[in-house]
């Protein structure tokens, strides 16, 4: 199986691009460090496990991957919530936004695609 959404794979790399500048911007501390590295990890995560995912072989394997991208999605936006609270930066309202959005997309995707494959 080959799923193919080009919106979706240049979205993910978009916001890919904007995680990793929101995380050069950052002043460096210890703590900081460990944080920002954490966030840039799961946040180029998306985009690459993203790709990885539209090139599925089967609905079980793109199923087993969006679980992936699902997940650092939300360890991304855990990541952001926790800079924005420790007070280190405000982040980017529309970053937020878009972390957001990614995760409710990709938990639709997987929805959709658990219930395709029930109902074959």
């Amino acid at each position: 199986m080959l799923y193919q959404d080009k919106d979706l794979k240049i979205r993910t790399k978009l916001f890919t691009v904007r995680v990793l500048s929101f995380a050069e911007s950052l002043d460096y501390s210890v703590v900081k460090k460990i944080i920002v590295n954490q966030m840039a990890k799961s946040g180029s995560s998306v985009g690459a496990n993203y790709r990885s995912a539209c090139r599925g072989r089967s609905d079980a394997e793109f199923l087993s991957k969006m679980n992936i991208v699902l997940e650092e999605a939300d360890e991304t936006l855990f990541w952001l919530e926790i800079i924005q609270e420790m007070k280190w930066k405000d982040c980017d309202d529309l970053l937020l936004k878009e972390a957001n959005e990614l995760t409710a997309i990709f938990v639709t995707i997987i929805k959709n695609t658990k219930s395709r494959m029930h109902s074959k």
